[in-house]
């Protein structure tokens, strides 16, 4: 039993998905839709899709289309969303969940009222290091978790300039001043991926940003924003912390590894930089950086890549890690590219498994929401100069 799919925005991310969408047993025709007509036609003829719609509103009305997968800005995403349950279709959101806990708490409701499958597709939630964590958190191999970080550390000038005029066009400097805290799901999303567990409240601290070259600046940015470099202190429920930074003005080279994190338990730790990751306990040190390391599926010069910027690139083309458990992916993806640290293979399966088995994925509606608000309530935070505000939580997901 296949069903069909209709993807939402033709930029430089959804085609990588629409490759695997379109290779997976578990989906029939997939068709495509975006603002600018030129870039769906375009993506289709690439990928050899079934077609376009001339708008997603065409796109919600057709019966021809079970679900939908939405790769626009990341602001509009709430919206979209909303539109796609609301018309009767799954949904697979690309990162953030929403912007507000409003958006937040109506796709909750609109899950359980419609019963439909909605996934968001976080990536670092197959991040190696996550995936390693997770482990070793459930063999008891850290002891009692206490403390954990996560870092998303991607400079602006490595590929993000050329991206946001790529989607921003003339006025891509209001957009590029997009808030770090409301983009926080690669960071949260990598702690609590491993870390069962959910930040109760945050304060957080912004850097204004210096550079004076009209990004992140607030008489520019619809979003009133002018913090390029943010950190967050999460209290986490059931004791204990976690920290997170997010990034945009930083000397680190985030083309080698722009997500990184730590744990901390009482028996054991782990941590992760830029080339080298290790385990240690009371005994000593442990290099376990070729465990998480993964290998390259296609080459940064695939023409399938022209588009992207040098910088961006290695984010598509990594395969998989000897951590990662592929005996659950479909064969039709051993030779097909994957992306972000070996992610996308497990994301694009995680949703299809969701709809055709009708059961929650893992980075479900109420995980997303985890992964999500606490950035919107950070973000509050940090306009108020770290004051310590509470986070709302919807709970768990019902069991099936």
């Amino acid at each position: 039993m296949t069903f069909s799919l209709g993807i939402i925005g033709a930029g430089q991310f959804s085609g990588q998905f629409a490759a695997l969408f379109r290779a997976h047993p578990g989906v029939g025709d997939v068709h495509v839709t975006d603002l600018l007509p030129e870039r769906a036609e375009r993506l289709a003829a690439a990928q050899g899709l079934a077609g376009t719609f001339p708008s997603y509103e065409a796109m919600l009305e057709s019966p021809a289309i079970d679900a939908v997968a939405v790769f626009t800005q990341r602001w509009t995403h709430g919206p979209l969303v909303l539109q796609g349950l609301n018309a009767g279709k799954h949904v697979y959101s690309a990162v953030p969940m929403a912007v507000t806990a409003q958006e937040i708490a109506a796709i909750i409701d609109a899950v359980r009222a419609t019963g439909l499958t909605y996934m968001m597709g976080e990536t670092s939630q197959y991040n190696p290091a996550t995936v390693h964590a997770r482990n070793r958190i459930a063999d008891g191999a850290f002891g009692r978790l206490f403390y954990a970080e996560g870092d998303y550390v991607h400079d602006m000038d490595l590929g993000f300039y050329d991206a946001y005029r790529y989607s921003g066009g003339e006025d891509w400097k209001a957009t590029a001043s997009y808030p770090p805290l409301l983009y926080p799901t690669h960071s949260v999303g990598g702690v609590l991926g491993a870390w069962r567990t959910h930040a109760v409240s945050v304060s957080a601290i912004g850097v204004r940003d210096d550079r004076d070259d009209g990004v992140f600046d607030r008489s520019v940015s619809r979003f009133d924003n002018d913090i390029s470099n943010a950190t967050a202190l999460f209290e986490a429920a059931g004791g204990g912390s976690f920290r997170t930074n997010e990034f945009r003005r930083v000397g680190y080279p985030s083309h080698i590894r722009e997500s990184r994190f730590r744990f901390f338990g009482t028996e054991a730790s782990m941590e992760q930089l830029a080339t080298v990751a290790l385990w240690q306990d009371k005994n000593g040190v442990k290099d376990i950086s070729q465990l998480l390391e993964p290998r390259p599926t296609l080459s940064p010069d695939d023409p399938s890549l022209r588009h992207v910027a040098p910088e961006l690139r290695s984010a598509f083309t990594s395969g998989s890690a000897p951590v990662h458990d592929r005996s659950r992916l479909p064969r039709e993806f051993d030779a097909l590219h994957n992306g972000h640290e070996g992610s996308h293979h497990f994301l694009v399966d995680d949703f299809v498994t969701a709809v055709t088995t009708r059961t929650l994925p893992p980075v479900n509606a109420w995980v997303a929401a985890r992964y999500t608000l606490p950035g919107i309530l950070a973000h509050e935070s940090a306009r108020q100069g770290g004051v310590r505000l509470e986070i709302p939580d919807f709970g768990d997901a019902p069991e099936d």
